[in-house]
């Protein structure tokens, strides 16, 4: 009789592979997950997690008669049934209302995840083959919804991270900070106005985001003591247009924004240094951002997030760093780490950087 091969002994990887590999996820994770992802947008776009936040009862009736005459209400229905399905809602004997489960509490704290990945890079994952044979590039023929990415990001900021800054800037003492990649100029404002006596400048290279950080700043009273500057301070003609306002400052935070810095590998070696040489006056850096998963990583499970992040990276053409590379490029630059936490996110961590 004839022994049957046992395939599966083929695909296993060698004894001494690289890398602790987190338990395969099985094809109904796999699509469930997927269709599971567009409803929890879906529901984020129509406001529905916000409604349910702020009053765990949902009328459906209600609901569709306030989101207009053209709503389509048995979609709507549907949309709900489905987030019922996954557990995140449970709907009545009546039919009519729908009632936010413990597992619907988490997805609402986390929801920044979907707007970010499904909102935001949507087009680029599902253009990820015309990438890979070079019939489409990101940035030209593909591209992400910024908005969306902001507004992810946005949320998370509000779930994960605004109470740990808020705590770690607590111990920063500061005159003028300077965000780098301030986008609307919304956490400069934020922090420079619970903080008497201090100015901000909220810096970043993009133009409509520069003229929205100063409605912001406007809109907060904070017109004199903050500025919204359009700028690559790493560019040194833009560094020279503003040079006097730069060497004013004392303290400098980025969020988000290094691995960006980082993408050139010419330039990578230099980039904190020439970050000091923006801002010669500055002794204090509070520097976040995320990071690439260690190859040794032991975890029976992907975390949230990493997975996403790190393939449209890749799909970007924008390379990322471990922790330890990180470290490395401070203390090249004569950085020192005064304080290390972790920030939201996984692989996400917050430094708070002394000038040396």
């Amino acid at each position: 009789m004839t022994a049957v091969h046992d395939r599966t002994a083929d695909l296993a990887p060698p004894a001494d592979w690289a890398g602790a590999a987190p338990a395969p996820i099985g094809v109904d994770q796999a699509f469930n997950g997927y269709v599971a992802g567009t409803v929890v947008h879906a529901l984020d776009r129509l406001g529905i997690w916000e409604r349910l936040a702020a009053a765990p009862l949902l009328d459906l009736r209600a609901l569709a008669a306030e989101l207009g005459p053209a709503v389509r209400e048995r979609v709507l229905r549907e949309l709900v049934r489905a987030a019922a399905t996954c557990g995140w809602l449970r709907l009545q004997e009546d039919g009519d209302t729908a009632l936010l489960t413990s597992a619907g509490q988490e997805i609402i704290r986390m929801r920044g995840y979907f707007t970010w990945g499904v909102g935001g890079y949507n087009e680029v994952f599902a253009q990820a083959h015309r990438i890979v044979t070079g019939e489409g590039a990101f940035g030209t023929d593909v591209l992400r919804d910024e908005a969306m990415v902001a507004l992810g990001s946005g949320q998370n900021d509000r779930s994960f991270m605004s109470g740990t800054l808020d705590e770690v800037l607590a111990d920063v003492d500061f005159s003028v900070l300077a965000d780098l990649g301030s986008g609307i100029s919304a956490r400069v404002s934020r922090v420079v106005g619970g903080r008497p006596g201090t100015r901000g400048l909220g810096l970043d290279i993009s133009g409509p985001a520069t003229e929205l950080g100063v409605r912001t700043i406007a809109e907060a009273g904070l017109t004199g003591r903050v500025e919204a500057i359009r700028a690559d301070v790493l560019d040194v003609c833009h560094r020279d247009a503003h040079r006097d306002k730069l060497a004013r400052v004392d303290t400098v935070m980025s969020f988000f924004l290094l691995h960006d810095l980082l993408a050139d590998p010419v330039t990578r070696p230099h980039t904190f240094t020439r970050l000091r040489e923006a801002f010669p006056a500055a002794r204090t850096f509070v520097l976040a951002d995320t990071m690439l998963r260690p190859d040794a990583e032991d975890s029976a499970s992907l975390p949230v997030f990493s997975l996403g992040y790190e393939l449209a990276h890749a799909l970007m053409g924008v390379p990322l760093h471990t922790k330890e590379t990180y470290e490395e490029l401070f203390a090249a630059a004569g950085l020192v780490p005064r304080r290390i936490v972790p920030f939201g996110t996984p692989h996400s961590w917050l430094y708070v950087l002394e000038a040396h």
